[in-house]
């Protein structure tokens, strides 16, 4: 299905929290581009709208797929949205690239933040809804949602690259505000 479909089709699922087995495993390959997979797809792209995220891997509605899908700004405030399946991300040599230190949050541990150093430039390849080979080229925003998301699908949640004094600061801030996200958000929410 073409995205433009993928994006109004989707059910919202609830997003599966840090803890699960899920979460922190290393998913599987996709090799089927079949209709399941168009309709994880679409359903990853629902809820990611329904909660306000910049993107949304499978591990994160329980399935082991290497899949993830992104809806965000890049350096020149240029809204991107898209998918790849099976990503792997390099950071090319530029005389300019740098590492920067942003807040960070992550869907899966929602209502906290904490400072996280990436890159500030990322390509991921991978495969589209179709299997055919894509990149996308990443700054700004979509440079972090890039990585943090293919993260995701090599079983990593973004606390794995903080000191454990941020760790502890990130889970504080997550405890205070757990409340507001219901075990089965964004499916239902408080208001």
């Amino acid at each position: 299905m073409p995205i433009e479909m993928l994006i109004r089709t989707g059910n919202v699922r609830p997003i599966v929290r840090w803890g699960e087995p899920v979460m922190h495993t290393p998913t599987r390959t996709v090799s089927d581009f079949g209709m399941s997979l168009q309709t994880l797809i679409a359903d990853l792209f629902a809820t990611n709208l329904a909660a306000n995220g910049a993107g949304l891997a499978a591990p994160q509605v329980g399935v082991d797929l290497a899949v993830f899908v992104f809806d965000c700004l890049d350096a020149q405030l240029t809204r991107r949205v898209g998918l790849v399946c099976n990503p792997t991300v390099t950071f090319t040599e530029r005389a300019r690239r740098s590492l920067v230190d942003l807040d960070e949050g992550c869907l899966s541990l929602p209502g906290a933040y904490a400072a996280t150093i990436r890159p500030d430039f990322a390509i991921c390849r991978g495969q589209d809804q179709y299997g055919h080979d894509v990149e996308v080229v990443g700054t700004g925003t979509l440079a972090r949602c890039l990585q943090h998301e293919t993260d995701h699908v090599n079983g990593l949640v973004f606390e794995d690259r903080l000191a454990c004094r941020m760790r502890n600061l990130l889970h504080s801030r997550h405890d205070q505000n757990a409340w507001r996200y219901p075990a089965d958000w964004p499916v239902s929410r408080v208001e």
